[in-house]
């Protein structure tokens, strides 16, 4: 009868041994996805952090997780990594505001060359300059290029143009917009209906003349003709009419170009 015990006590315990390789199996499988994971990532040096930490908990330090990167500390993979190095909008703004700078400063030389111009021919009363939000303005005064009612530049005030377009030669060159205005007294005669043709055609024909200098690229050059419409001073006499009698040359800002 204690044989029969014995027998039956053996038939009830299980081999259980093929557990402890199965767990193994198990862990090494975790430690894989863990590895191929942080092979993922772009941080090298956790990666080489977890890799000495998984050797020193199975293998005592070495075996197959004893990984050494290629690269040196502080490399990254620039298959990973772009190449090219954004800026954050703290850096851009600080750019912008250099390139304003420098930007003001060149204005600021051409306003000094023309002031100087001005001041040699004696042409204060005629040419004046300014420096505002949309760039340098040149004002020259209908009664330095023209005569009333004509839009045609007077034969002995060509060399005055022809001086005031080389002070427009600049390296790189900038947009430039001339613009022809009158005063509010209206015309009427054979060849001019208004004083918006007046003004149109003065900004052309003095266009024209300014870029008889091979210097000067007609491709950054534009006209326009505003009549009437943006006195500079009152119309009530006749000294704020002819100062609103002008052709006006605005040197644009780079950045807004």
């Amino acid at each position: 009868m204690s044989k029969r015990r014995k027998k039956k006590h053996h038939e009830e315990h299980m081999d259980e041994s093929w557990l402890i390789p199965y767990a193994d199996l198990l862990t090494l499988l975790l430690a894989l996805f863990i590895v191929l994971f942080a092979m993922s990532s772009v941080d090298v040096k956790k990666f080489q952090l977890l890799s000495r930490a998984f050797n020193e908990m199975f293998t005592g330090g070495t075996g197959l997780l004893d990984f050494q990167s290629p690269m040196k500390d502080g490399q990254t993979d620039s298959s990973i990594v772009p190449k090219k190095n954004i800026p954050n909008k703290e850096t851009k703004k600080m750019q912008n505001e250099a390139a304003l700078k420098r930007d003001q400063q060149e204005l600021k030389d051409v306003q000094k060359k023309v002031n100087n111009y001005i001041q040699h021919k004696g042409l204060s009363n005629k040419l004046q300059t300014s420096l505002t939000d949309e760039g340098l303005l040149i004002s020259i005064r209908d009664n330095v290029l023209f005569n009333s009612g004509s839009a045609e530049i007077r034969i002995q005030d060509l060399q005055t143009a022809n001086e005031i377009a080389e002070l427009l030669v600049m390296d790189p060159p900038r947009n430039i917009i001339i613009s022809g205005h009158t005063d509010n007294i209206p015309i009427k005669n054979s060849r001019y209906g208004s004083n918006w043709e007046l003004s149109v055609m003065r900004a052309v024909n003095f266009m024209k003349i300014v870029l008889h200098n091979k210097s000067l690229d007609p491709r950054w050059f534009s006209a326009k003709g505003y009549g009437e419409f943006q006195p500079v001073v009152s119309n009530k006499d006749p000294e704020g009419r002819s100062k609103n009698r002008r052709v006006e040359i605005l040197i644009l800002p780079r950045s807004g170009s």
